[in-house]
């Protein structure tokens, strides 16, 4: 009896003091890694974020640059923390992808990380030349039908986002075009622009200038509404292509079993972040639609994401690498 009463002992003290850690979260400062280089989309919203946690917390937040790999080392490397709630993730969108293209990955994209809040999606957008003799998404179906397998559309690379947005496209519309992919955004929008191709779907943001110039042609954004960016652009479904709702977001991420009042903590400051007013409008300036959600709803989104994006790469036939 007296060796049971004293593992009760011991095990009250040890919640008692996991319990007394996760109330005085956080004690120092704490880390927001960003997978990609200083500058980038990934980046600025990090920044963003992280002087404002800082302020809800009450503790510095640090963004901190892995490059590498997609974003996969900076992931990896969180995935392996302590799940103490001091190194976290500017998760993004092409994580629920990398099951699909990657052949192996160091983690597992569904049981290796916690899940904290949404902080934004990003919304990518069907664009094509305005010498192109499409005013709208069903003209452009209808011209690509009648030229089978002699239209092309444009991608910053193989598994993409932007690469698996037109394959969805192709696979609804049921046409044929053909797949040029390129080493980023910027040579597709050289042959684009003078073009030799198509059409191609991509970031919004990077989009606007060759819009507002009018070299591009919006015809439809992928998301299930409209974006404030191009409110006078229609959604795929508004125009005419139903079933068709595909983004990509920025949320924030941590080490697996991480304890549920630190999650908490994390979710709640994250929440009140994403509703100032100035974060909403620098997010938007960076090409994004803020947005928060519970940890249930992130995991869950992450969930469904991962089974899409499996789906389309094997109705494309893109072979994993």
């Amino acid at each position: 009896m007296q060796l049971k009463a004293l593992y009760s002992c011991a095990a009250a003290s040890l919640t008692l003091i996991a319990t007394a850690g996760a109330q005085s979260y956080p004690v120092k400062p704490i880390r927001l890694i960003s997978g990609f280089p200083a500058g980038g989309a990934n980046d600025y919203h990090a920044r963003v974020l992280a002087q404002k946690l800082s302020e809800q917390l009450g503790q510095s937040v640090i963004v901190e640059n892995r490059g590498g790999a997609g974003g996969t080392i900076a992931a990896d490397a969180v995935a392996k923390s302590p799940p103490d709630g001091y190194n976290l993730l500017m998760g993004f969108g092409s994580l629920a992808v990398a099951p699909s293209v990657y052949a192996k990955l160091p983690f597992d994209v569904l049981k290796d990380f916690t899940a904290i809040s949404l902080a934004c999606r990003i919304q990518n957008v069907l664009v094509v030349p305005t010498a192109l003799p499409a005013k709208n998404v069903q003209e452009l179906i209808a011209l690509a039908r009648a030229h089978p397998g002699k239209m092309n559309y444009a991608s910053s690379g193989i598994g993409a986002t932007p690469h698996l947005s037109a394959e969805m496209f192709k696979s609804l519309a049921k046409v044929d075009i053909a797949h040029i992919p390129y080493k980023g955004d910027t040579p597709a929008f050289v042959d684009l622009l003078a073009g030799q191709v198509d059409m191609m779907i991509t970031v919004v943001q990077s989009t606007l200038v060759h819009i507002e110039s009018r070299k591009l042609r919006p015809l439809a954004v992928t998301g299930a509404k409209r974006t404030a960016s191009l409110p006078q652009v229609p959604t795929m479904q508004e125009a005419g292509l139903r079933g068709y709702e595909l983004t990509s977001w920025f949320g924030v991420m941590g080490p697996p079993n991480m304890p549920r009042d630190i999650v908490d903590r994390l979710n709640g400051a994250i929440v009140k972040a994403i509703a100032i007013r100035d974060v909403g409008e620098k997010f938007t300036a960076g090409g994004s639609e803020p947005e928060s959600s519970t940890p249930e709803q992130f995991a869950q989104m992450i969930r469904d994401d991962v089974a899409k994006f499996a789906h389309i790469v094997k109705a494309a036939g893109i072979t994993p690498q």
